[in-house]
């Protein structure tokens, strides 16, 4: 049951969310933008961590926390203009590795086959460069001299935003439907274990079954608590 002291703090997480840039680029040492928004309304974090909102994202933060202004904190970045990447189509060999990495769905393409990057919904998060093995992803500046909030704007915000929210239920739908596919074909093995075994010694067998009966109860059990 909500409370007054509950209700208040997710209205300061929510306005705190609302003035960031939503680049989820974890640069602020929390995963996303609503947690470090969470961090901010719980005190466990400072208003200075956040490199692509700048000092006028500073300033926003001041002004709803009612803390005093302080410089942008060096180890978590600096203040820079607004990014896109691009990727070198000659050297991409299709690892799909910076898809998965990609916070807002921004990139697309498919195993072995080349990559490329929508631009409008690239927040240059840059969370797509470390895993790409072949170097092939180049950042651009995409504001020219303008830096923080003066490189963004409340719309490419909200869009980054909504493309964030869309991207992490598709990322949550495909991972149920691997798993269910993974316990439905456990379950098959597991009603005919001979058949889908090399092994003939009924004990064996049994403690082989043993094994795979706890291991899909901990999933199971591990899914009801998510």
């Amino acid at each position: 049951m909500s409370t007054p002291a509950s209700n208040a703090f997710a209205d300061l997480a929510s306005r705190i969310l609302d003035a960031l840039p939503q680049t989820q680029c974890t640069r602020c040492g929390y995963p996303d933008c609503a947690g470090y928004a969470q961090a901010l309304a719980t005190g466990d974090a400072e208003i200075n961590q956040c490199p692509p909102g700048g000092q006028a994202g500073v300033v926003r933060l001041s002004q709803i926390t009612g803390r005093p202004e302080i410089p942008i904190n060096p180890e978590f970045g600096e203040e820079g203009p607004r990014t896109l990447v691009h990727i070198d189509e000659d050297w991409c060999i299709g690892c799909t590795l910076c898809l998965d990495a990609c916070p807002t769905d921004a990139i697309v393409g498919a195993n072995k086959r080349m990559h490329t990057v929508i631009e409008p919904y690239c927040t240059g998060c840059e969370l797509c460069l470390p895993v790409c093995p072949v170097d092939c992803i180049k950042i651009e500046n995409a504001s020219g001299s303008a830096t923080g909030w003066s490189a963004w704007s409340r719309e490419q915000a909200e869009l980054a935003r909504q493309r964030y929210a869309s991207s992490t239920l598709r990322r949550a739908r495909d991972k149920q439907e691997n798993d269910d596919k993974q316990a439905a074909l456990a379950q098959i093995k597991l009603s005919d274990l001979t058949a889908h075994s090399r092994i003939t010694d009924p004990q064996i067998l049994d403690r082989k079954r043993n094994i795979i009966e706890t291991a899909m109860a901990r999933a199971r059990a591990k899914r009801a608590g998510d």
